[in-house]
């Protein structure tokens, strides 16, 4: 792992950089999901304010050194952790920054945690059940589900972290 990788907590004063780190997620999205442009030409997020007014949200950037390299959005529901949104850079990845950035985020709240990835995207299929085996202290739940539940197949990872 990359002992450079870390997170740090997104201000208000950050948020338009967010915003438009969460373009190019979306971008990357529109090649799975039925994701249109806005009249403005950017994909809309109907959640980022959401992350700076309401209390069981944090939004993260993942910084290698002091470079932005992606950000994770994370909720906290009813004694659960939430991935909601992680997204690491082209140039950042397959090089252990999402491996390294993802351990840290799990390690930043140990307890439950529950994650979906879209089952037609290879990149999340690939990496999220080997980055969860590596953290989880018992046994990972996995449930499959899809329409109308979500627009598309998807799995569920639901796991502790000691």
């Amino acid at each position: 792992m990359n002992d450079a990788v870390r997170l740090v907590r997104v201000t208000e004063a950050h948020k338009s950089v967010l915003a438009n780190l969460l373009q190019l997620y979306l971008y990357d999205f529109s090649s799975l999901r039925d994701v249109e442009l806005s009249t403005h030409g950017t994909y809309p997020y109907r959640y980022l304010d959401h992350y700076f007014v309401e209390a069981g949200r944090e939004p993260l950037f993942i910084l290698v050194g002091d470079r932005l390299a992606g950000f994770a959005l994370v909720r906290h529901e009813g004694g659960t952790n939430v991935v909601a949104e992680f997204f690491v850079v082209a140039k950042h990845r397959r090089s252990g920054v999402g491996r390294s950035a993802a351990h840290a985020m799990f390690r930043r709240y140990p307890g439950k945690w529950s994650l979906d990835y879209y089952d037609g995207n290879d990149a999340a299929r690939r990496f999220w059940p080997d980055v969860v085996r590596a953290v989880a202290t018992g046994e990972v739940g996995r449930r499959q589900f899809g329409p109308p539940e979500t627009d598309l197949p998807a799995t569920q990872l639901t796991f502790t972290v000691g």
